[in-house]
């Protein structure tokens, strides 16, 4: 395929490929069994999904063969948001549909699970030994008092472990949550004691970028600190004894026992997970075991268009979310990849030798890991056989227009490339991933089927080619339940339907083109609003960043007292940079070619580095504050920070300007 001229796709499915997809054959399907259009392709049942949204949550859960032990009322019992109620009536158990193929003889020994670490030696588990595990700790955790609606906790990395305690939790109807063990003691607390877990799994250290860390201190602070425990699990990653009152792995895991499934209502918690928390305690966000099931058969079945021949790989730690959805892919029999590890050990090209020795046929990774393949200029493409990745899906952040051209130039002209964009709050994408769409560069495919996604302006109206608000304005099942500790309900209110009452706002500037892809320009409470131009801060970024000399950079607006506006560019520069006068001329230039005068910094000012959260989001909203005169202590919480050493910086700036 040629490169994608202004107007034309940089990718496009061929017509077989159309046909075997997912979504094409459950478009059929559903139209004869439910109404949905025959023909107009992925518009007309993107349409239908959200004008009838009952009956297509209705057609997923029958497509997908829910296992409903108790039947459902209705599927949408009330519509409101928040406090939507999704078939009521009904009980069911995650763990139990993802441990399904276990139930197929030619199954049974074929690896669900492939386990890789920095060595690059993979260690598969099947399917069968993988319900055998789950079984033995679910009865373990039933001797030890677990009952529904417990909560169990995991301090773990990327490791078969984990996704076994999730999964023994889930079938007992216990409240699963887990941090990385690259978190520290402070951050895991500010997490955990909220709510309350009885059960802690832990490892005695990781192994990250060649070298052992040790978690013993830590561990033992978590334990002193939380309370509630009533045991705590040893895991001995780096080979330690369990020490004085923990239980051994081993030795919950090693019974051949039958998993018995607790059957739970379907809005019953499944996990909590956790806002970045950069500027309070981290929310403590819940959701449902049969509202993730079905998003998550949806979109991974249908959107990932993953099955039972495909290999799930995508780089993530037990503290993302995409940690839950990439343990997700074994809803729909897929071979899950975990690997636990520095995505650039030994060198930048580490995930695709990984991708390369699993046969990954779905590779997720992070926007900003592929800008630094790019930026380190190497060839994927050519140095590893990657002939069964069919998608590279990225999230994180926006991938940039050249990141897409970049990916289809160096691993695969015919690459789905897969953008896609959601958050921890639904767990799952707003937009992103289908099949059976050309992929435009620059853009996000289309939103998802269920989505009823729409760009509005402050007053409420939809825009087509314009920035606007990101809202959803039906229900999607894997909203949460809930928040944890947040009794009436008020943060949750004020999370997302402040601002327009009844719509979820998510705090995202976005465009829906005319040809109905998305463009995602960054967050909206970190906007950037020059003369009354709102302008994303990714579109600066993604400019700049194309520069050499530009490692990293971070851009913050603030209106000042007396009515002025200042906008700031920080600037992390590579090894042997240095930000004289041509270099800030070039990155001045830069961005009013790329984008516009507007969007030309008052100021360049090099910064020893980019603060990021836990989960490796820029800090902006945080860095506005500080600008802004707000103290440290009351700025940030120091817990979510990767560094914050970094924010001195910051306050100190401010206080250089006050003065």
């Amino acid at each position: 395929m040629t490169a994608a001229t202004p107007d034309a796709p940089l990718w496009q499915p061929s017509p077989e490929r159309i046909e075997a997809a997912a979504v094409t054959r459950f478009q059929s399907w559903a139209a004869s069994r439910f109404g949905a259009p025959a023909e107009g392709g992925y518009e007309a049942l993107h349409r239908w999904s959200v004008d009838e949204l009952d009956t297509f949550w209705q057609a997923v859960a029958e497509w997908f063969d829910i296992r409903f032990s108790t039947p459902y009322e209705s599927v949408l019992g009330e519509r409101t948001m928040p406090g939507a109620t999704w078939f009521p009536g009904a009980t069911l158990n995650y763990a139990e549909h993802a441990l399904r193929t276990a139930e197929d003889p030619a199954r049974a020994d074929t690896p669900a699970l492939l386990y890789v670490d920095e060595t690059h030696t993979q260690v598969p588990i099947s399917w069968a030994d993988l319900r055998r595990q789950v079984g033995a700790l679910a009865a373990e955790l039933r001797a030890l008092g677990v009952t529904p609606g417990d909560r169990v906790s995991g301090y773990l990395p990327n490791i078969p472990q984990a996704a076994v305690a999730f999964l023994a939790t889930a079938a007992v109807g216990g409240v699963w949550t887990s941090c990385a063990p690259d978190f520290g003691a402070r951050s895991v607390l500010d997490r955990f004691q909220q709510i309350e877990p009885v059960v802690l799994f832990t490892v005695d250290g990781y192994r990250y970028g060649g070298k052992e860390h040790d978690r013993t201190e830590t561990v033992a602070e978590l334990r002193r600190e939380l309370p509630t425990l009533r045991a705590v699990v040893h895991i001995p990653l780096l080979g330690t004894d369990a020490p004085e009152g923990a239980l051994a792995w081993a030795a919950l895991t090693s019974a051949d026992t039958e998993p018995v499934f607790e059957q739970v209502p379907f809005d019953h918690p499944l996990w909590v997970l956790y806002s970045s928390g950069t500027t309070g305690l981290p929310k403590a966000i819940v959701q449902s075991q049969g509202g993730i099931l079905l998003e998550h058969f949806k979109q991974l079945g249908l959107h990932c268009d993953l099955g039972p021949e495909d290999r799930f790989f995508w780089y993530t730690s037990t503290g993302w979310m995409m940690w839950n959805f990439l343990v997700s892919g074994l809803l729909t029999g897929t071979t899950v990849v975990l690997y636990d590890g520095s995505p650039g050990y030994p060198d930048v090209s580490a995930q695709w030798r990984i991708a390369e020795q699993t046969g990954a046929t779905l590779y997720g990774t992070s926007a900003a890991y592929v800008m630094a393949c790019r930026k380190a200029g190497i060839h994927p493409g050519r140095d590893f056989d990657l002939s069964r990745v069919q998608c590279v899906a990225t999230t994180g952040s926006p991938l940039p227009p050249d990141g897409f051209r970049w990916l289809h130039d160096e691993v695969a002209e015919d690459l789905w490339i897969a953008s896609v964009s959601g958050g921890t709050d639904v767990c799952s994408c707003f937009a992103g991933a289908v099949p059976t769409l050309p992929v435009h560069i620059g853009e996000l495919q289309a939103p998802c089927l269920g989505t009823d996604l729409q760009s509005w302006d402050p007053s409420g109206k939809p825009l087509t080619g314009e920035v606007g608000e990101l809202v959803v304005i039906n229900p999607l099942p894997s909203m949460p339940i809930r928040f944890w500790n947040d009794p009436d309900g008020s943060r949750y209110h004020d999370s997302y339907f402040d601002m327009y009452p009844g719509v979820w706002r998510h705090g995202d500037w976005i465009t829906i083109t005319d040809h109905g892809s998305v463009i995602i320009h960054g967050r909206s409470d970190s906007t950037l609003n020059r003369q009354g131009v709102r302008m994303g801060s990714a579109d600066i970024y993604e400019a700049v960043e194309r520069l050499p000399e530009i490692r990293e950079s971070l851009v913050i607006g603030i209106e000042e007292p007396d009515g002025g506006y200042w906008m700031p560019l920080f600037v992390h520069l590579a090894d042997g940079a240095t930000l004289d006068d041509d270099l800030r001329a070039a990155i001045k230039a830069t961005i009013r070619e790329n984008l516009s005068p507007r969007h030309v910094p008052d100021e360049v000012i090099e910064v020893p580095a980019i603060p990021h959260t836990l989960t490796g989001k820029r800090i902006e909203v945080p860095v506005k504050r500080l600008l802004q005169g707000t103290e440290l202590a009351k700025a940030v919480n120091p817990g979510s920070v990767d560094n914050l050493d970094l924010l001195h910086f910051y306050a100190d700036l401010a206080a250089k300007r006050r003065a």
